[in-house]
């Protein structure tokens, strides 16, 4: 979902407002974004080190008026996510991040999507709660998750194989051992 231009100009006040950048680097910033490749103001400013990253949730957050997730370190329940389709939570750029009695909370790069609370209802039937994150924080932890996912019935697989292979290895042992007891 693209921001409006507007995003940029009320994202850089609340910035100012915060003491991470000074009035006269706003301009020349929103000026920089435009001539640059990329399509999010935030993925701008923290690529070039213009604020840090708490510095930029905490705007995010005053700017949706929600809390604000760091998705780097955080733990998720796997079988929480997998609730979900992977396709889902990467194009709406969600993801589930923990449940407590009757409150999913969601961490969700753009929180005021009007659409998301009844999409996420199709798959839940509890109250929903948001947190603002970066996009790319999140969808980079929903593919880590479902490749994680992968990765593990991939390594059951081989532990299978290899407790089969320790079974025949077994019996045959105790096969030849019965044949030298003869």
């Amino acid at each position: 979902m693209k921001r409006p231009e507007s995003f940029v100009d009320e994202l850089s006040e609340i910035l100012i407002r915060h003491h991470a950048i000074e009035p006269e680097e706003s301009k020349i910033y929103k000026e920089q974004f435009e001539q640059s490749d990329l399509d999010e103001f935030e993925d701008f400013l923290l690529e070039e080190g213009l604020v840090s990253k708490e510095e930029l949730l905490e705007a995010l957050g005053a700017y949706y008026e929600v809390p604000w997730v760091d998705m780097e370190g955080i733990m998720i329940d796997p079988e929480l996510v997998r609730n979900f389709p992977k396709d889902f939570l990467l194009r709406n750029e969600i993801i589930p991040i923990q449940l407590e009695e009757d409150f999913l909370t969601v961490a969700a790069a753009h929180p005021d999507d009007e659409t998301l609370l009844s999409n996420i209802g199709r798959f839940v039937d509890v109250d929903v709660r948001f947190q603002v994150s970066f996009a790319r924080d999140i969808t980079d932890t929903v593919k880590e998750m479902y490749d994680h996912a992968v990765t593990e019935v991939a390594d059951d697989v081989d532990l299978n194989t290899e407790h089969r292979e320790e079974d025949e290895a077994a019996h045959q042992g105790e096969f030849y051992d019965e044949e030298e007891e003869d």
